[in-house]
């Protein structure tokens, strides 16, 4: 009789269990349920004991969006110290409570995967009984959990690193918090973008919930600004104390006595009164937040540190008078008080100027002004971009075509398909046909492969950039110190980028102007400008730099190797193109003497087998 006792327990647990997994989730939002089981951590928290969302009511609405059908993803730039971690704490405890499903946290590395791991959320499931019925203790025996992975009834969650493209493999997952998103790495490895492997992850799920949370960086560069200006981009609205009126906090209304930062006070735009911290923070309790923009299933908020209620006024006052003068300080300050983007100061190209210039149309011929072709070729995850630029007198120069061979770079097709792209021609309205005089191609990412090819291909020379390298020349001597034992020409980035700009900002009529094609593709120049020189003070010395300030750049790398390519060749152009229209000129003379009396003394055009210009190529 025991037995069977025990074995009708066992099957009403069993079923208890099942029910519970697939009984739907109760109606609580998640700040409901946080303040109903979290408890923070003493470890964590300078208020360890039961959690308070009224603690934090900037983050209430945020919290209460996720989970609502309508939103497919939530989007928070923020300055730091927020409470933005603990809105992914709540989410995870909310859905292994309530909702079980298979999770993924994204931190930029997996080293600070594993310490949100062990420093946040193992104590939170500790300190919260109904988290810590769930989720076994990863150090108990046969619990089945890691550090990294963790498993509960009707789901699992598992913390990762942006930059290990294993650890986005494709698994379903229904929820996908991704933190610190600014500073994820561009590509995880060849996979791509690491924030949109994640997200397809949970495409298949019609109740996903992503969730993007980060400080933002460099303005035009910044992960979580673009995924903000996506969202309704949503403010928060503060009633003055005083007058009533809502308005959202900005910079420009602080106000304090010089060198006095402890008599910083906030004012009312409206009334001019003075607040002070309390009745800022107040303010920020009792704030409206309202969309500047549609909603179309994001919903994105900005929080500045001056809603922060952990943040005096005074403090950010002098964060900011301590960073006059260092402009890293300044963008710090930028990024993490106000929450807002750092623009560069340096020089950049526009991107509209370029774009607008349409001055000439490549139909059938190349320019006259054209003297030889080079290529530039960038080796991408899954494409190679190639961009043939002719050269003229002065540096002159003319954007021929921007191909792209799309295929997977470790295999031999797409190989190919480029050494074939190489070999055209283009017909030059004197010269008869011209092909590619030189062609560079980075070796940077995959190098074997590179190597490979340049040894098969005639014309095509294998460049590396120096690292430290301002003041060193565009190109120097090439090395063979390399497995392939190929020719490898050391190339001064800075100079060859330098060279580069200054040619773009050139003027029509100026030495080294860039023509481009009529209707070239915007893309094409929001890469050739995707790059700024900054100049940055690097222990007392002002030292230059690139930086990006987009993520795709491959128009203005291509540029550059192609400019490498040309410096490569090492010749006098306006001495070429004399040589080449003497021969033109001799070329046209015996042709009208061969010619009959009655024959049109139309100049005829040459083939590709009595070309000077292609006798030249080939050497």
């Amino acid at each position: 009789m025991a037995s069977r006792w025990q074995m009708f327990r066992s099957s009403v647990e069993l079923e208890n269990e099942t029910l519970s997994v697939l009984r739907p989730p109760p109606r609580q939002t998640v700040s409901e349920w946080a303040d109903m089981f979290r408890r923070l951590s003493p470890e964590a928290s300078a208020t360890p004991g039961r959690w308070r969302t009224s603690a934090v009511e900037h983050m209430r609405e945020a919290m209460d969006c996720i989970g609502q059908p309508s939103v497919r993803r939530i989007v928070i730039m923020s300055a730091s110290q927020m409470a933005k971690t603990e809105l992914l704490l709540n989410t995870i405890g909310y859905y292994v409570h309530n909702d079980p499903a298979p999770m993924l946290l994204m931190q930029p590395t997996l080293e600070m995967a594993e310490a949100f791991s062990k420093d946040r959320l193992s104590p939170m499931v500790r300190d919260t009984s109904v988290l810590r019925e769930r989720i076994a203790d990863s150090r108990s025996r046969d619990s089945g959990n890691t550090i990294a992975h963790k498993t509960f009834p009707g789901g699992h969650i598992t913390m990762v690193g942006a930059n290990s493209p294993s650890s986005l493999a494709s698994r379903p997952i229904r929820i996908v918090l991704q933190d610190e998103v600014d500073r994820y790495p561009v590509s995880a490895g060849a996979e791509g973008d690491p924030v949109t492997l994640a997200i397809k992850r949970a495409t298949t799920f019609w109740n996903r919930v992503v969730i993007m949370t980060s400080t933002p960086t460099i303005a035009g560069n910044s992960r979580i600004e673009a995924a903000f200006l996506e969202g309704d981009q949503r403010r928060l609205w503060c009633p003055c104390p005083h007058c009533g009126e809502r308005q959202t906090l900005k910079w420009s209304s602080v106000r304090w006595d010089s060198g006095r930062p402890e008599t910083a006070a906030y004012v009312c735009e409206h009334c001019g009164a003075l607040w002070s911290d309390l009745e800022r923070i107040a303010a920020a309790r009792a704030g409206e937040w309202r969309a500047d923009a549609p909603f179309d299933g994001v919903v994105s908020f900005h929080m500045p540190g001056l809603i922060s209620p952990f943040v005096a006024l005074a403090d950010g006052v002098r964060e900011f008078l301590e960073a006059q003068g260092n402009p890293e300080r300044l963008k710090t300050w930028t990024n993490t008080f106000l929450g807002e983007t750092w623009e560069e100061k340096g020089d950049k190209l526009d991107v509209h100027e370029l774009a607008g210039r349409d001055d000439f149309d490549l139909d059938d011929e190349l320019p006259e002004g054209i003297t030889a072709l080079t290529a530039g070729i960038d080796v991408q995850g899954d494409r190679i971009e190639i961009e043939v630029v002719g050269w003229g007198d002065e540096h002159e120069s003319w954007s021929i075509d921007y191909h792209v061979v799309r295929g997977d770079p470790s295999g031999p097709h797409i190989w190919a398909d480029l050494a074939e792209y190489l070999k055209r021609t283009w017909i030059h309205p004197i010269f008869g046909e011209l092909a590619l005089r030189s062609a560079c191609i980075d070796t940077g990412y995959m190098t074997q492969q590179v190597y490979a090819f340049v040894r098969l291909t005639h014309g095509c020379f294998a460049i590396k950039g120096i690292k430290g390298d301002e003041g060193k020349p565009v190109v120097g001597k090439p090395s063979r110190n390399n497995p392939a034992k190929i020719g490898v020409f050391p190339v001064g980035t800075m100079t060859a980028k330098e060279l580069v700009l200054a040619r773009l900002k050139s003027t029509r009529g100026e030495a080294g102007y860039c023509n481009f094609p009529i209707g070239r593709d915007i893309e094409f120049f929001r890469q050739m400008t995707a790059e700024m020189l900054i100049r940055r003070l690097h222990r007392g010395f002002t030292k230059k730099e690139w930086v990006k300030t987009r993520p795709r750049n491959e128009a203005f790398d291509c540029r550059v190797y192609a400019t490498v390519a040309l410096e490569i060749l090492s010749v006098d152009l306006a001495a070429v193109r004399r040589v080449m229209l003497r021969e033109r000129e001799r070329l046209d003379a015996a042709a009208e003497q061969s010619e009959a009396p009655e024959a049109s003394p139309k100049r005829r055009r040459v083939s590709s087998s009595d070309s000077w210009a292609q006798r030249w190529r080939n050497g």
